[in-house]
């Protein structure tokens, strides 16, 4: 029997508690049959965790023989909650995966119960989102054993046994541990609950947790832990709070025979939740119903901190209240916050993104980590390291940046409202970051800065100095990878002072960029090939990128193979940076919004000589072009006639145009080889589809003609595209990386 003193500790506990107790008392239900069947005796407990869901223990669902409970027609079991019985139904067995799942299905003593009311108003419990180790403060709770339980004018009913005093766990095994089953005699104080049918009202009277645990730990059986008084039957199914954190951290599961030890199921075990536990004719979660389950979980519990409502205290605040004065930069605010963001965003594509996420921030590089990380949501509770307040915000800080750029990425490019829907979203977490972010130190800022992304390109840039003694320009170079929207992460650079010629600066480029490439096409994701674009001042328009050979892999004495066929490549004017000019910008959203491209032939007539048309010509010819022209020379445009042709189209806006590297110069006239280049771009344009699909067709031309795979395509071979897109422009000159162009 526990003594006076531990009966008076108990009581002081349960006053520094009372808030977070009442709450956990009320999200506590009973199960048993349908509703109007005829009375028996409760077969256990569970808790409300989600608007609709209740989780338990699924051998509570199951009778002594190991079958499924008789229940009502279509499945109908009840759920005891304030006062009635509630009609519900087994929606998810974490026990009995479908056998088409295999071995390697979860499996766990879990099992989520649907309320078939969807309107049923109630409150839920907050589920941690961290692993629990070790137990001091901490209560488990028993649901109602009698329908009528607590109703008002219905008498009292039992909620659970007195708060006691527990000692150490001893390490007791799983054998011998019988489930609690059933229902039985109860000890401890009775309490009058108010009745509700949709929804709880304000609270009138306590909820007594049955019984108090002092010490408990983890181990590979689950969560064991210990009292001086035995658990009684009907508990399985309940939640084991921890006190000092304010969340369930574990589902009862059973009891020693003969000593006062339970053991308890982690709550991070319904991780393994998938398609494959959906029990048959349930209604579903749908595709990934571990990840709708937990953001329904934490979207109800942001709402209700909204303003203007009538409802009484909340989980939130009892949380609030407990933790108040710890010194806690990254308190249960700013986790309430921060896991209702992550709740709206979509579930990673693969929880590998997850467990990277966590490794980079934590820097343990790619070991894996102790316990299995589904969502975003388990990443944020990974961060719960021990460390210092500072220390704490920095890590979360930097986690949900990662978490906000991966998902931009995700659907960066991807078409129609549901995406754009996503980008806000992520846009959303980004601003709640960047204000959790002006108490961290300046180098934190800037570390936490460049966040590893999916790359869509690669840009070499090569720069233009002066002119050496010899007359000779001489270059400087770099490579950024390209996310988009303007945004560059410069990752290689050769400056200096006196630079270098431009075909030594194209080696020195060569020899690294098939390394570069690949990582970016790793970071991009699978089988992804991100797209190079080379950026070159006027002078050099005849840069014939498609041809460069690279390395086609990371060994030390890789084979060389050409980009061009394999990736999309383009060409970039290295005068645009600073500024997006006008009518750049209005001949994109026109070419853009066209139905239809067509070439637009510099100079105009077949065989017409470059000396006879006038520079004016020429800028009335572009100035007057139609929407879905674009510019088509066959003239080399290094110099003379050429490179003025591209200047004027350049500084009329043009954002794109083609031309082959190797064309003709001023000293004769345009021949058949020019008719076939022609009819070849008419061609090209007329299917196109589109100006944003310029890339990729003209890669698949090149792959064509260098392959000799179709008649007429070897005009193509060093067919080069202008592609400037004003909305991502180049990054500007001499700024700290990460670099984000101006709009």
């Amino acid at each position: 029997m526990p003594n006076s003193e531990s009966r008076a500790d108990g009581r002081a506990d349960r006053t520094r508690y009372a808030q977070l107790l009442d709450h956990a008392g009320r999200a506590t239900v009973g199960l048993r049959a349908a509703p109007g069947r005829p009375a028996a005796r409760l077969w256990g407990s569970g808790v409300l965790i989600a608007p609709g869901w209740v989780l338990t223990c699924a051998h509570v669902l199951a009778a002594s023989d190991g079958r499924r409970r008789d229940t009502g027609p279509d499945g109908v079991l009840g759920v005891t909650f304030d006062g009635a019985v509630l009609p519900a139904r087994l929606a998810y067995d974490l026990s009995r995966p479908h056998p088409d799942a295999g071995p390697a299905a979860a499996r766990a003593d879990l099992a989520l119960v649907r309320l078939i009311d969807p309107e049923t108003e109630h409150p839920c419990a907050w589920l941690s989102d961290q692993p629990a180790t070790l137990l001091e403060d901490a209560y488990i709770f028993r649901g109602h054993d009698q329908p009528g339980a607590g109703a008002e004018g219905e008498g009292d009913a039992d909620t659970g046994l007195r708060a006691d005093r527990a000692t150490h766990a001893p390490g007791a095994g799983r054998e011998g541990c019988d489930p609690q089953d059933g229902g039985g005699p109860q000890d401890g104080r009775r309490s009058r609950t108010p009745g509700q049918r949709r929804g709880p009202r304000a609270v009138t009277g306590p909820v007594d947790p049955f019984i108090a645990v002092r010490f408990g730990a983890r181990d590979a059986r689950g969560l064991q832990f210990g009292s001086d008084v035995r658990v009684t039957p009907g508990a399985s199914g309940g939640p084991l709070l921890d006190c000092d954190r304010g969340e369930v951290v574990g589902i009862v599961k059973g009891r020693h025979q003969q000593d006062h030890v339970g053991l308890a199921v982690p709550v991070t075990a319904l991780r393994g939740l998938g398609p494959e536990h959906l029990v048959e004719g349930a209604e579903d979660l749908g595709p990934d119903p571990y990840h709708a389950l937990m953001s329904r979980h934490d979207r109800w519990h942001w709402a209700g901190q909204g303003l203007g409502r009538a409802a009484g205290p909340t989980w939130f605040d009892a949380q609030h209240a407990i933790m108040a004065g710890r010194g806690r930069l990254w308190g249960v605010q700013e986790r309430l916050q921060a896991l209702d963001l992550l709740a709206r965003l979509p579930a990673p594509r693969d929880p590998l993104v997850v467990e990277a996420a966590v490794g980079e921030v934590l820097e343990r590089g790619e070991r894996p980590g102790t316990w299995l990380l589904r969502t975003w949501r388990d990443g944020h509770g990974a961060l719960y390291q021990g460390s210092d307040p500072y220390t704490e915000l920095r890590a979360f800080v930097h986690y949900l940046r990662i978490v906000a750029q991966l998902t931009a990425d995700e659907v960066r490019d991807v078409p129609g409202e549901a995406a754009a829907g996503v980008r806000e979203q992520a846009a959303r977490l980004t601003e709640f970051v960047q204000a959790k972010a002006v108490v961290l130190q300046p180098q934190d800022r800037r570390r936490i800065g460049p966040v590893r992304r999916r790359p869509r390109s690669v840009l070499v840039e090569f720069e233009p100095l002066f002119y050496d003694e010899g007359g000779q320009e001489l270059f400087n170079w770099s490579v950024s990878e390209g996310y988009g929207q303007g945004q560059w992460l410069r990752v290689d650079v050769q400056e200096s002072a006196g630079g270098v010629p431009f075909e030594q600066a194209r080696e020195q480029v060569l020899r690294r960029l098939g390394g570069r490439l690949l990582r970016a096409d790793g970071d991009a994701g699978p089988g992804a090939r991100v797209r190079l674009e080379v950026a070159v001042p006027e002078g050099r328009w005849d840069t014939a990128a498609g041809q460069w050979e690279v390395a086609a892999s990371t060994r030390r004495t890789a084979r060389l193979r050409p980009v061009g066929p394999g990736r999309a490549v383009i060409l970039r004017d290295q005068g645009r940076r600073e500024q997006v000019d006008p009518a750049w910008l209005r001949r994109w959203q026109a070419l853009a919004a066209a139905r239809e491209l067509h070439a637009l032939r510099i100079p105009p007539r077949p065989g017409a000589d470059a000396r006879s048309g006038s520079a004016e010509a020429i800028w009335r010819l572009l100035e007057t072009a139609a929407e879905g022209a674009l510019p088509a020379l066959c003239h080399a445009v290094a110099d003379g006639f050429g490179r003025d042709a591209v200047g004027v189209a350049l500084d009329t806006g043009f954002p794109a145009g083609l031309w082959p590297a190797r064309g003709h110069g001023e000293e004769r006239d345009c021949d058949a080889g020019c008719e076939e280049f022609h009819r070849g771009v008419r061609e090209l344009l007329q299917g196109s589809g589109g100006v944003v699909r310029l890339p990729e067709l003209v890669r698949q031309l090149r792959a064509k003609a260098a392959e000799a795979a179709e008649e007429g395509t070897h005009w193509a071979r060093d067919l080069i595209l202008l592609y400037d897109d004003p909305e991502d422009p180049i990054p500007p000159l001499f700024t700290d990386r990460p670099q984000v162009s101006p709009r």
